[in-house]
Order: C-alpha cells, then sequence, then structure tokens
C-alpha cells in the first residue's frame, strides 16, 4: 500500500506541488479517515499547507520559512480546485508590469464572487468581488496577461485592468496615491483604445478618477480615451471619496476640474 509520503514524493518528481483530497483518495487505498489523519500529521510536520478545504500545497524545505510558496504558484489550480475564473491584480499585477514602487505581501485577485481573505504563513491572500456580469465582459484573453512561474502560468490582469482595477479598489490598492503612482509607472503601456472598451464595465466614477489621474501623469494618449465618460457625468465627485470635508464650506472651497468632473480634495503625489 502506497503512503502518502510516497504519494507526495512522487507528485514533486512529477514537478507538481499541489492535489486535492479526491485525488489522493483515488491513488492511495486509504480509507478517507485514515487519509485525513495522515494529512492533518504532515501539516503538523510543515510537509503540507491546506489554503482551502480539500486542497493541499506540497513544501518543500525552501518554503517552509514563509509558510507556503509564492502564491503565484499555486492560485491557478487552487481557483481551478474552487471551479472559480479569476485575475490577480492591483499592487501583484502592476508590479508585474513595471510599478517599481509596488512591494506588497498581500496578493490580491479578483473574482466574480464573495470569497473570504486568508492568511497562510507568511502570506496574505485578498480577495475582491467584480459583479459577475461585468468580470464576464472584461476577464478575457485580450484583457488578461500571463504571470509565469517554475509551478506554471497564472491569469494576471492586464495593463488596462490593472489601472481600472487599482481606481476601483484604491482603498486596497495603498490609497489615491497609490493609484496615482501606478498610472505613472505603467500609465503609458496601456493601449488607448483597449482601456476605453474596458473602463465600459465600470463605474463612470472609477474611469473619471483614473482618467485625472493618467492626465496627470502626462499620459495624454490613454486619458484623452477616457474623456468620452467624464462628458457623460452630470455631478462633480471628490477625487478621493475616503477624505470627508469637515464643513461644507470647505467643500465648496475646493479646486474643482471640469473636465473630469471632480472636486480635487486631496492633492496626489508622484515620486519621479
Amino acid at each position: 500500500m502506497a503512503s502518502l509520503d510516497s504519494y507526495l514524493d512522487d507528485l514533486l518528481a512529477r514537478g507538481r506541488a499541489y492535489f486535492s483530497g479526491d485525488e489522493a483518495l483515488a491513488a492511495l487505498e486509504l480509507k478517507p479517515a485514515a487519509l485525513a489523519a495522515a494529512i492533518t500529521r504532515s501539516i503538523k510536520k510543515r510537509r503540507l499547507a491546506n489554503p482551502r478545504h480539500g486542497f493541499y500545497l506540497i513544501l518543500r524545505p525552501e518554503d517552509q520559512i514563509a509558510g507556503a510558496p509564492d502564491p503565484v504558484k499555486w492560485i491557478d489550480p487552487l481557483m481551478k480546485h474552487q471551479g472559480i475564473d479569476y485575475r490577480i491584480s492591483l499592487l501583484r499585477a502592476a508590479a508585474f508590469h513595471g510599478s517599481s514602487h509596488q512591494a506588497t505581501m498581500v496578493f490580491q485577485i479578483v473574482v466574480p464572487r464573495q470569497l473570504r481573505d486568508f492568511d497562510l504563513g507568511r502570506h496574505r491572500l485578498q480577495f475582491l468581488y467584480q459583479a459577475a456580469a461585468s468580470f464576464i465582459q472584461v476577464n478575457k484573453p485580450r484583457l488578461v496577461s500571463k504571470m509565469k512561474s517554475d509551478a506554471g502560468f497564472a491569469n494576471v490582469a492586464g495593463v488596462e485592468l490593472t489601472l481600472l482595477d487599482c481606481v476601483r479598489y484604491f482603498h486596497k490598492a495603498a490609497g489615491i496615491n497609490g493609484v496615482a503612482q501606478i498610472a505613472k509607472d505603467i500609465g503609458a503601456k496601456a493601449n488607448p483604445r483597449t482601456l476605453a472598451k474596458a473602463a465600459a464595465a465600470y463605474e463612470n466614477s472609477a474611469v473619471r478618477r483614473l482618467g485625472y489621474l493618467l492626465d496627470q501623469a502626462g499620459h495624454d494618449r490613454q486619458a484623452l480615451a477616457l474623456a468620452p465618460f467624464a462628458k457623460q457625468a452630470k455631478t462633480m465627485l471628490p477625487l478621493n471619496p475616503a477624505v470627508k470635508p469637515i464643513v461644507a464650506v470647505l467643500a465648496q472651497a475646493r479646486e474643482k476640474n471640469a473636465k473630469w468632473k471632480l472636486m480635487i480634495n486631496e492633492m496626489v503625489e508622484i515620486a519621479e
């Protein structure tokens, strides 16, 4: 009878560092209770990690300090195990596309379902919900790239979706100033036509904020592609909705940007 340890060794020898409980049951002549006990022992020995129910990671010695490998190595099989489409986005995607100012231990994933965040070792996985209709509209090969690791490929937001996701979920992307920096760093890489098409799936307010930030960064072609969205808007909105005016008089005194129909209630700071 093959043991769990030999099964794990065989998977690693074939270049695979993950498995599901159902796969292990099919491969080993063990009863569910015996397999569960063996898996629990391996987790305690730090040979396995369990990010989600029924899905396990095999930890190599170099992974044990962090408690798990880099999530880019296993997010794709995990999401396939759960039957959920996804894309890596925000700060990790911005770094992937060349925003050198972005460094974070938070691994952010956009999904069309409400999922709970979780920690695994030193890694924090954060799931950001996008309404299914909008998600399906944009989560397509022309807008989603592939991030390569030694374990395969994972879906990562293209430049255009990264920009839109960062401004849509700005509170998870180091705030307006963080998004402004990302817009400066990678905005020139966005295809204006592709950006405008993808923007149709996002709230008008988020698109206007991105247009303003691209304008401020000097990415004129990309900003111009978003200008028609501002023309559709009927009301002024704050650039940073997280900043609350102390008194109404101060709110009225703020600079108003007619082009993007925004009240500039926070001056963005961008590093060169």
